[in-house]
């Protein structure tokens, strides 16, 4: 969502940092703008009273995690305190919405600009599998598009790559529509999730839709792991990389730097430079909404 005003029970300031406005909510908390002590815009998460021991163990692994990935696709965690009260942690702002908002409001996005999202989101986690962790939930809300291109978040259910399997808690967690068929199944964690729901989320992005049709939870799982992607709509030059993606068998999808390569090949090297015009200029005036407004950046208490 767009930046709105604060609400009147909506706290002042969280860890030394002066909140400003609102960029967004879920049902773990809220998500706010505020600004560094040197004003530049950040973005806090604020867990919402009431959630349990469980609830803090899982923010406290996201912030865990969150810490050990760098790179351009990914927003860096500043300073957090998953055991404040309430727990909080402060990332980069990304000046923009979500893949799901986007598509919503604009319809399916064209095969370059796809291709080009594809090969942002591969080199994200490229960072994300160095790091030895496994996102597990990459889904067009965990995908945030800016100017210069998009930004995968919420490490809220990442493990280790070295986890063996999935226990029954593993699996009531993450978004049905885009988990991958050993997600489903229980079977052992790997980079190759993520690249599973990296075409999902991609066939999302070039139809509107996932590849595995809506319904009941459990029709879309046995779909996932048991029938082959609808890809009707999707431009054949995607297809191909799509279905690659969306391979039942783990060690049939390509690797991360793979991708990229091959979306390099078909953009003519533009990867590299999706600060130059990477999206349709309906969406870049959306995205342009999202900056923010110098007005709020007024001075306030030093941040640690």
């Amino acid at each position: 969502m767009a930046l709105e005003p604060l609400a009147a029970d909506d706290p002042v300031e969280v860890g030394g940092y002066r909140l400003r406005a609102r960029l967004g909510a879920g049902g773990a908390g809220q998500v706010y703008l505020a600004f560094s002590s040197g004003g530049r815009p950040v973005a806090v998460k604020v867990v919402r009273p009431g959630l349990g021991e469980d609830f803090r163990r899982r923010f406290r692994r996201e912030t865990q995690a969150a810490r050990q990935v760098h790179g351009l696709y990914t927003a860096q965690v500043l300073n957090a305190d998953p055991d404040g009260t309430p727990p909080w942690m402060v990332t980069a702002y990304v000046p923009g919405p979500s893949l799901r908002e986007v598509v919503e409001r604009h319809g399916p996005m064209p095969a370059q600009t796809v291709f080009l999202l594809i090969a942002g989101v591969a080199e994200a986690l490229l960072e994300i599998h160095r790091a030895g962790l496994v996102h597990r939930d990459l889904k067009p809300s965990n995908v945030l598009l800016a100017p210069d291109g998009p930004r995968v978040i919420d490490f809220g259910i990442a493990r280790t790559a070295e986890a063996t399997t999935l226990t029954l808690s593993d699996m009531r967690v993450g978004t049905p529509l885009f988990m991958a068929p050993e997600h489903v199944t229980g079977r052992p964690v790997t980079p190759t999730m993520d690249v599973f729901s990296l075409g999902a989320v991609a066939t999302y992005a070039a139809t509107g839709r996932s590849p595995f049709l809506q319904g009941s939870p459990a029709a879309v799982l046995y779909r996932i792991v048991h029938a082959p992607p609808d890809l009707e709509g999707c431009p054949a030059g995607l297809r191909d990389l799509i279905e690659r993606c969306l391979a039942k068998d783990p060690a049939a999808r390509p690797a991360p730097s793979d991708i990229m390569d091959m979306c390099r090949a078909r953009t003519a090297g533009q990867p590299a430079q999706t600060a130059q015009a990477w999206l349709s200029p309906d969406i870049a005036a959306t995205i342009a909404g999202y900056a923010a407004p110098g007005s709020l950046a007024e001075p306030g208490p030093s941040v640690p």
